[in-house]
């Protein structure tokens, strides 16, 4: 039995199914030479033409040179094209695709310079290169089927399976088309050469060049070449096979040369056969001894309204327009333009289309040779197509499928293994366009397998991101855990505290702010709590801290001090005045802070601040009253001080002022002795003195027991005895001194008797009050006579004894206030220093 081999050798062909005998009229093209056309003003490139995943190398305005590559990708499906001639890339912009939809793609457009100047070209000795080498030059060329398919070359040509059998395709069945044949007549030698190199990358065991019967002159051609090749003998032959139309489909030679048909969804390679064109092979040639990209290619211009029908070398990109201007078209009315031959060609919707790479033919009927478009009809079910059908398919279920557009069951009638060669279409009594019906459907299909396979894409990319959103959340995570555990071997015990202090004043806030929302207590608190509070902060402080604001606040205050006895020279009309400005000051600092409270939201801090700064300010206003201050040293300023020794100062200075009052009226008494009987005549015309005086005695007594309860607030928690008892002394001085008001004028040993209560109340009530009173009643004792030498610059003795009673009176009154404005401004002093470290 003859194997596959023996049967090439002897020539033996088989026969395939269906096919068609279409008029040729190949004789208006195969005449002549392949010629030239004059270089057209416009070359229109799309991108990509065959493949995907490119991008431009060019942009708007770059020279280009024939031959440079416009496009670059890295898919194994991508190859580049190339500027068909050298200009100025002038635009990238949609045109009008080279399709029968004309639907427009992106096209490079390139404004020829009219010198066609090549890039520079390396050619190369096929000896020094490897098989990888030379598949890498020809995908880099461009090269695709140059058949009409315009499949990759190079994936051909790097197959997965051994090869066997190599098929060089010169059968060229389509009427009008004479490309082919004029390749192979006048570029056998060329031809040839590629297909060594084909022979080298593949190794198979036979190589057939397939012509049909109706080529005789390029079937001679061939022979010739194939005598004067380096081929080994036996390895390459020519076999003309009958002519008969679409035997020039790549299953259908198969078939005709082998007797075997490639299964339905596979691929020649899988039976160890590739078919390759014979353009192509002249294009490999080219490309890897020479180093040309494929750039032009043959196109038979033909039909009966071309003026020079024939085969010409055309670059690739150029305007179908042009090449039918240069033919001298002269078109007709409702004239049609095909793209390929008249069975599987497609009408061109626009004429502004470029020559592609598997662009093989222009055709351009007259009505005589092609007419209208018949009326379509009924189907008749006379089954021709099916007898007519070379890929033995079913078309009448396929038309019936398609036109209901239930595509799916179109394609279980394996509609894919369609080759759309038209032969149903053409043998249709009915005038059924079944090939426009199976490509719609094809399209259909197409499409829908797009979106799926993007969907999917997108699927997947969204499941990586998922994933490595989470990935990076737990590194986050993983991260922060090992700083927090770190920081916190290293931490210390104080660091430790401040953490824990931090967060506890982070809770107060919040509570804070939860209190504000749900309408609890409103920010206008009284004076007396907001002290209370602050004082309570200053106690909750360190204690280091407490003592640096202690002698802070006294060295403010003793400062203060200083100005405000210097202050006392003053007239006491100028007294006055400073004290109406000091009271507009303040009511204007209360009217700002209202209005700053009104206009912006604070936070509960804020608030609390802003609370403590109107208390202060009504406080200030109502120390601002008396008409002159005085000059009272501080208590000891050391630092060492701890808070519980500074209010128990406090509480010595109220006491200090008590002592100096009881002085000043007992040295008022003993002036009273020491005078003339002349005073005792003035002591009617002095009442209302005496009733001044008494009200100033009461006002000083009043704040005595005042700053007694001011010092009883500041006093730490821990001496709870001491502060009921102080609070006591506070109220029984208030209660005395409103008696004293009542009985001042036949009883001045009463005031001084109701201060010496007030001082026996304060021993009681606090033991570090009594430990301080003999230093406070040396303080008065030494300030009174200065007083009275700083208030008299005339001799005691020229004073009437009501004047002298008066004046000794304003001084007791003048010091006590000095000596609250002086601890008041002390305490202010603290606050502040208290809120701002906290």
């Amino acid at each position: 039995m003859l194997t596959l081999l023996d049967q090439l050798d002897k020539g033996t062909l088989w026969r395939s199914p269906g096919g068609i005998h279409p008029p040729e009229v190949k004789f208006l093209s195969n005449a002549t030479p392949i010629g030239q056309l004059p270089l057209a003003s416009t070359y229109l490139v799309p991108v990509p033409q065959v493949g995907e995943n490119c991008t431009l190398a060019v942009k708007v305005g770059d020279k280009v040179l024939k031959g440079t590559p416009l496009t670059q990708g890295t898919s194994i499906w991508h190859l580049p094209v190339h500027a068909p001639t050298s200009g100025t890339v002038v635009a990238i912009e949609p045109r009008a695709s080279n399709h029968a939809s004309a639907l427009p793609v992106n096209t490079c457009v390139i404004a020829a310079d009219g010198k066609d100047t090549w890039c520079e070209l390396v050619p190369n000795q096929l000896d020094d290169l490897s098989h990888q080498q030379i598949v890498d030059k020809i995908r880099s060329a461009g090269i695709a089927g140059m058949g009409g398919a315009a499949f990759p070359t190079h994936i051909k040509l790097n197959p997965v399976s051994e090869i066997d059998l190599v098929i060089i395709n010169g059968v060229e069945c389509e009427p009008y088309i004479s490309a082919d044949d004029r390749l192979m007549r006048e570029y056998s030698q060329d031809i040839l050469a590629g297909i060594g190199i084909i022979h080298r990358l593949l190794a198979p065991k036979r190589i057939v060049i397939a012509i049909e019967d109706n080529k005789p002159e390029a079937a001679k051609a061939m022979q010739a070449a194939v005598n004067q090749c380096g081929l080994p003998a036996g390895s390459i032959r020519v076999t003309v096979i009958p002519t008969k139309y679409p035997s020039g489909g790549e299953k259908q030679l198969i078939q005709i040369i082998t007797g075997r048909e490639v299964p339905s969804g596979s691929i020649p390679a899988k039976l160890g056969i590739v078919v390759h064109n014979v353009g192509t092979a002249f294009a490999i040639h080219q490309a890897v001894t020479q180093g040309k990209p494929l750039v032009e290619r043959v196109v038979t211009v033909t039909g009966k309204n071309v003026g020079k029908p024939g085969n010409y070398w055309l670059p690739i990109g150029t305007p179908v327009d042009h090449v039918l201007t240069a033919t001298e078209f002269t078109p007709e009315a409702e004239q049609k333009v095909i793209i390929g031959g008249p069975m599987m060609g497609h009408a061109l919707a626009n004429i502004q289309v470029p020559i592609l790479k598997g662009t093989n033919c222009i055709l351009v009927p007259s009505s005589q040779e092609i007419g209208s478009a018949p009326e379509e009809k009924a189907c008749i079910r006379c089954g021709e197509c099916a007898t007519a059908c070379p890929a033995l398919l079913l078309p009448q279920q396929l038309f019936w499928h398609a036109k209901a557009e239930e595509y799916d069951k179109a394609a279980s009638y394996n509609l894919k293994d369609c080759i759309e060669c038209g032969c149903c279409s053409y043998v249709c009594p009915s005038d059924i366009p079944l090939v426009e019906y199976y490509r719609i459907a094809k399209s259909a299909l197409k499409q829908a397998a797009d979106e799926k396979q993007q969907a999917e894409r997108a699927k997947q990319r969204f499941d990586a991101r998922l994933a490595r959103l989470e990935e990076e959340k737990l590194a986050r995570e993983a991260k922060a855990k090992e700083a927090a555990e770190r920081r916190q071997a290293t931490m210390t015990g104080t660091d430790k505290n401040a953490v824990a202090e931090a967060m506890a004043r982070i809770a107060a806030k919040k509570a804070a702010a939860a209190q504000a929302a749900t309408g609890g207590a409103t920010i206008e608190q009284p004076a007396t709590a907001e002290l209370n509070a602050t004082a309570t902060d200053t106690t909750a402080a360190p204690k280091g801290k407490a003592a640096v604001a202690a002698a802070i606040a006294r060295a403010k205050a003793k400062k203060a001090a200083q100005a405000n006895a210097e202050s006392t020279k003053s007239h006491s009309v100028e007294t006055d005045s400073a004290q109406i400005d000091s009271s507009v000051d303040v009511n204007a600092t209360e009217s700002a802070t209202d209005v700053i409270a009104q206009e912006a939201p604070l936070s509960q801090k804020d608030k609390v601040a802003a609370a403590i700064a109107r208390a202060k300010a009504k406080k200030a206003a109502q120390q601002t009253d008396s008409a002159a201050l005085e000059h009272v040293d501080t208590a000891d300023s050391t630092s060492e001080l701890n808070a519980a020794d500074d209010k128990k100062a406090k509480v010595a200075a109220a006491v200090a002022r008590a002592k100096a009052k009881k002085a000043a009226q007992q040295a008022e008494t003993n002036a009273e002795n020491g005078l003339s009987q002349t005073a005792t005549q003035a002591v009617d015309s002095t009442a209302s003195v005496h009733a001044d005086v008494n009200a100033d005695a009461e006002t000083a007594v009043n704040a005595v027991a005042t700053d007694i309860e001011v010092s009883i607030t500041d006093v730490s928690v821990n001496d709870a005895e001491a502060i009921k008892k102080a609070k006591v002394a506070a109220a029984v001085a208030r209660a005395k001194a409103k008696k004293i008001a009542a009985s001042a004028e036949s009883k001045t040993d009463a005031e001084i008797e109701s201060v010496d209560e007030i001082q026996t109340e304060a021993n009681v009530a606090s033991p570090s009050i009594a430990a301080t009173l003999d230093t406070a009643t040396t303080e008065a004792d030494a300030v009174l006579p200065s007083q009275g030498s700083a208030a008299e610059p005339i001799e005691t003795a020229q004073l009437s004894s009501e004047e002298l009673k008066k004046a000794r009176i304003a001084a007791t009154i003048a010091k006590a206030k000095a000596k609250k404005a002086a601890l008041a401004q002390e305490a202010n002093a603290s606050s502040d220093l208290s809120v701002t470290n906290d």
